[in-house]
């Protein structure tokens, strides 16, 4: 998608995804403007101290639990970015009508904006955790995939389109295991809760162009997933300090040995592209035409992070280290 002369909203604009993809698209494009959609006036300033006063910046306060609000910031939008959520998992078990009301009817709610101001384009961030989930953090975010995906049957009559970009764990991003890890290191051990335990890891740069070219790609009800490496957590904690004792602290409810990002019920109408699978709507509603992009995956395949072609290295963490440090 050419975004030249663009109106761009970003939800949760002012996190790790946002920040980072504000810089990318004023680096790469020239966009109308980009609309910081989020409820911290703090961190809202700093980030616009970081711009000069002619950036095309326009900051908005607001939560995306208040539909009028979230109407009023899509005017005139041709792309969302819908990143806001509450993401922590032990604050989600602890406040789940604040999770539900954020994380599911927020996301309602950028529906029901999007089709009344005829946003073209609006592409959903969504995590693995999402897969069969075993917290209420992931509960929600399948629910908003859902709602994503299903609002394309109320937009039949408006130019809206949905969809969602499904990816694992952001290397450095905040709350991450890396940022926890070497502060854990400068007080001498690490915990690990299970030296088994693996996950998917993609860095803010390749979500930000992932994101982007999807974008591009989507016309409506995809759900896409990357093709990125996995890792053990215990060769994480090797990468950040390979002197420092490891403690092993069990795992913590609500958290999986592996994460999955294609489940075997998915894969029957999940097709392979050459940097990511394509997991396509059962109920397509709005589209009379079939898909074609790509091969259809194997019957049964599963797409999980202990049972992934290719794994990222202690030594490959290592080198990007000194990046992820400023995340």
């Amino acid at each position: 998608m050419d975004l030249t002369d663009k109106t761009i909203l970003i939800t949760g604009g002012t996190g790790s995804f946002g920040t980072n993809c504000i810089a990318h698209l004023l680096d790469e494009h020239e966009p109308r403007a980009i609309r910081i959609f989020s409820r911290d006036e703090l961190k809202q300033s700093e980030l616009r101290m970081r711009y000069t006063d002619d950036a095309p910046l326009r900051f908005f306060i607001g939560d995306i639990r208040d539909r009028d609000r979230v109407i009023q910031a899509t005017k005139g939008c041709d792309l969302i970015l819908h990143a806001a959520a509450l993401k922590q998992v032990p604050a989600c078990e602890y406040n789940p009508f604040e999770a539900v009301q954020t994380n599911v009817l927020g996301a309602e709610n950028i529906v029901a904006a999007a089709i009344q101001n005829d946003v073209p384009c609006t592409l959903l961030l969504s995590s693995d955790k999402a897969v069969n989930p075993v917290n209420l953090y992931g509960a929600t975010k399948l629910c908003a995939e859902k709602i994503i995906t299903q609002g394309n049957t109320y937009a039949t009559y408006s130019v809206a389109r949905f969809a969602t970009a499904r990816y694992g764990n952001v290397v450095g991003s905040r709350g991450s295991v890396v940022p926890i890890f070497m502060r854990q290191a400068e007080q001498g051990s690490l915990t690990i809760t299970d030296e088994r335990m693996t996950r998917f890891w993609i860095t803010l740069p390749q979500a930000i162009a992932f994101v982007l070219d999807r974008v591009a790609q989507m016309e409506g009800g995809e759900i896409f997933v990357p093709k990125i490496p996995s890792m053990r957590v215990v060769d994480i904690a090797e990468a950040i300090a390979p002197n420092a004792p490891k403690v092993i602290t069990g795992v913590r409810p609500g958290e999986k040995l592996h994460e999955v990002m294609l489940t075997e019920d998915e894969s029957r109408h999940a097709r392979e592209l050459d940097d990511c699978y394509l997991i396509y709507p059962e109920f397509p509603t709005w589209r009379s035409a079939p898909y074609l992009a790509g091969e259809p995956v194997v019957d049964g395949f599963r797409y999980s992070s202990d049972r992934n072609s290719a794994w990222l290295s202690a030594d490959e963490l290592r080198a990007m280290l000194p990046t992820f440090a400023l995340a």
